[in-house]
C-alpha cells in the first residue's frame, strides 16, 4: 500500500456522523459489553496526543513526511474520540476532559516517563529507531482497523456500524502510511530489521497497554476477538511480511502473554 502524503492531507476530514440517526439508540440501545469496548476505544483515541508527544521527542520529528503525517493523524484520531464519545453520551456515559486528565494523572510516573524512554531509545538505536516506531504504529493501526470492523459486524447496528466503518476506513490510511514507512526502512537496513524484530516480539502489547489496566485490556480484547483466531492470524501474516519479521506471530503471542483467550 503506497502512501501519498499530499493527497492524505488534502482529503483528510474529521469523521462525520451528523447524518446518522443517533435517536435509534433509544429504541436499540447498545449492550453493556459493547459500551465497555467503545469506552476503551474512545479513551485510546483521545490518548493519541500523548503518543504524538512521545514521537516528537525522537528523530521522527526531523522527518518531513513523518512530521506532516502525524499532525493530520492526531486530528483524525481526536475526532474518532469525539464520535465515540457522542455515542456513549446517548447512553448516559459522559466522557469529559477533566476525567481524561484525571486518568492520565493517575498514571503518574508511567506516563511522565514516556517521552524519556522514547528519547533514550532514539539516542541508543539512532535512525533505526524510526523503523521501530513505524513498524509499531503499523501493528497498532492494523489491530485498530480489525477491532472497529469486528465490533461493527458484531453489533450490526443501523447507527453504530456505519460510524465504526467510517472510522475504520480512515484508519486504513494510517495503516498505509506506517506500513509504507516501515517497509522502506526495513528493506534498507539490516540493523533496523534486528531492532524491529526484537522490539515487536518482546515488548509490543495490544493497543491501550500502558494506559489501561490489564484487566480492562483482557476484557475488551476477549470481547472483540474471542473465537476469532483466524482474524489474529490474518494480522500476523500482514506483519510477518515485513522484512525481518518472517515467521513471527505478533498478535497471537501478545494475546497469549496476557492470557487473552481467542
Amino acid at each position: 500500500m503506497a502512501f501519498d502524503l499530499e493527497k492524505f492531507a488534502e482529503t483528510s476530514d474529521r469523521v462525520r456522523w451528523e447524518d446518522l440517526d443517533f435517536d435509534m439508540f433509544l429504541d436499540e440501545p447498545l449492550d453493556t459489553e459493547t459500551l465497555r469496548s467503545l469506552r476503551y476505544m474512545c479513551d485510546v483515541e483521545y490518548h493519541t496526543s500523548c503518543y504524538l508527544r512521545d514521537l516528537l521527542v525522537t528523530r521522527s520529528h526531523r522527518e518531513d513526511e513523518a512530521r506532516g503525517f502525524m499532525t493530520t493523524w492526531n486530528r483524525e484520531e481526536f475526532w474518532h474520540g469525539e464520535a465515540l464519545s457522542a455515542v456513549l453520551a446517548r447512553h448516559g456515559i459522559i466522557v469529559d476532559y477533566d476525567e481524561l486528565k484525571a486518568k492520565r494523572v493517575k498514571l503518574g510516573w508511567q506516563l511522565a516517563l514516556g517521552p524519556a524512554k522514547q528519547a533514550m531509545g532514539s539516542n541508543l538505536v539512532g535512525d533505526d529507531f524510526i523503523a521501530v516506531q513505524m513498524s509499531w504504529g503499523a501493528a497498532n493501526e492494523l489491530s485498530a482497523v480489525a477491532a472497529y470492523r469486528r465490533l461493527s459486524k458484531m453489533t450490526d447496528h443501523p447507527a453504530l456500524s456505519p460510524l465504526l466503518e467510517r472510522i475504520a476506513q480512515q484508519e486504513t490510511r494510517h495503516v498505509a502510511f506506517y506500513t509504507t514507512q516501515a517497509r522502506e526502512r526495513l528493506e534498507n537496513s539490516e540493523s533496523a530489521r534486528k531492532w524491529v524484530r526484537l522490539a515487536l516480539t518482546k515488548v509490543w502489547k495490544p493497543v491501550g497497554s500502558g494506559i489501561m489496566d490489564d484487566d480492562e485490556i483482557q476484557h475488551v480484547m476477549s470481547h472483540l476477538f474471542s473465537g476469532q483466531a483466524g482474524e489474529l492470524d490474518k494480522l500476523d501474516r500482514r506483519v510477518a511480511r515485513f522484512p525481518g519479521m518472517e515467521g513471527t506471530t505478533l498478535f497471537r503471542s501478545a494475546f497469549e502473554k496476557m492470557a487473552i483467550p481467542v
